[in-house]
């Protein structure tokens, strides 16, 4: 078995125009300070990392990684959160989704389809450059507006919008492969792999491809009151990335899993920081260490009760706290005899008289 690695920490909800957020290194040394040990970076802020130098530069990367470890840090993945969403967006979104893309592919869905596929494959050879092996994305989506379909449910729609998904992204998931890093998938709502069903679709319309996995975050299992742990049990092999986020959901008989266009604090479903919600990350540690997940455990903080500074301090504690040292030998080996054949024929019942070798 193998030791997961952590605490590691997503950048993305810390970042700000005030020091030390505005700067990779100002972030590295308060991360550092919290006791987390790697980073999970945002390719959207040229200000804080630049992919595209990143892509291009093995020199800029060392520069990065060197800096970085002056404060006993690394970079557990790159993340294309915002970049993947917009390889995939239905029209009813194109307003809203305009917004994370340059300005001068706004208004164009094509150019920024192409504009998000090329940002995908910089990261790949960033990735790679780093010495990176997985990677943070989301899926984007084509047929979310469809989810709970009326008029009823039209199978030709569905199968057609994850054909020109997989479409693509196979020159993507390529492209990772080519330079030998995994795409992890966040599945989660509002994407159109946001559960194992559509993960198990799109990997078939991608025909299985070995760079397609995913990134493991409960919270977003949990409110779509998926059984977060079986989950783990069906899809381990693939799971390549773990978001150490918390949620709660508390029933009621005002609204549901849709949240009624409230606010998050308002929801029946919400985000909390870890330990303040009701995810069994006990069990999640304790499977993830059966089955061998040797890959970061990184808080992605997002709560709609706490204080973000507070959540980042406790998150290193909480992630620190569950990580399981892996055993290297069996608890019961002291009982184990090298040789035991006689042993073990002789409480069987058999003499050497009844099977020879």
């Amino acid at each position: 078995m193998k030791t997961l690695k952590g605490p590691g920490i997503f950048l993305s909800q810390f970042i700000d125009r005030q020091a030390p957020f505005n700067s990779l290194e100002g972030m590295a040394q308060w991360a550092s300070a919290l006791g987390y040990k790697a980073l999970q970076i945002p390719c959207n802020h040229p200000a804080i990392f630049d992919v595209e130098q990143a892509a291009e530069s093995q020199a800029w990367c060392d520069e990065v990684t060197g800096m970085l470890a002056k404060y006993g840090l690394v970079i557990s993945e790159l993340s294309t959160h915002l970049e993947g969403q917009l390889i995939a967006v239905h029209p009813a979104h194109d307003e809203a989704f305009d917004g994370f893309a340059p300005a001068e592919v706004r208004g164009n869905s094509a150019k920024r389809t192409a504009w998000a596929t090329g940002m995908l494959k910089k990261a790949a050879a960033a990735s790679a450059k780093l010495g990176l092996s997985a990677h943070a994305t989301f899926s984007g989506s084509l047929a979310w507006p469809y989810l709970y379909p009326w008029p009823p449910h039209n199978p030709q729609l569905f199968s057609e919008a994850f054909a020109e998904l997989a479409r693509r992204w196979l020159p993507v998931l390529d492209e990772f492969d080519r330079h030998g890093v995994d795409l992890c998938y966040e599945i989660h709502p509002g994407e159109d792999l946001h559960d194992g069903v559509t993960f198990e679709r799109f990997l078939a319309e991608v025909n299985q491809h070995p760079r397609c996995n995913i990134l493991f975050d409960p919270s977003h299992l949990l409110l779509q009151h998926i059984d977060y742990l079986s989950f783990i049990d069906i899809y381990h092999p693939r799971i390549k990335a773990f978001h150490v986020k918390d949620a709660e959901y508390q029933p009621n008989g005002r609204s549901g899993v849709y949240g009624g266009y409230q606010p998050w604090i308002n929801r029946a479903g919400r985000f909390r920081s870890p330990g303040d919600g009701q995810i069994d990350f006990n069990s999640i540690f304790s499977k993830l260490a059966q089955y061998d997940y040797d890959g970061w455990a990184v808080l992605e903080w997002e709560c709609c009760l706490k204080e973000s500074e507070t959540g980042a301090r406790e998150g290193a504690e909480f992630i620190q706290r569950h990580i399981i040292p892996v055993a290297g030998r069996a608890f019961d080996d002291f009982a184990a005899r090298e040789d035991q054949k006689a042993s073990v024929r002789a409480q069987l019942g058999l003499t050497r008289g009844d099977c020879d070798d």
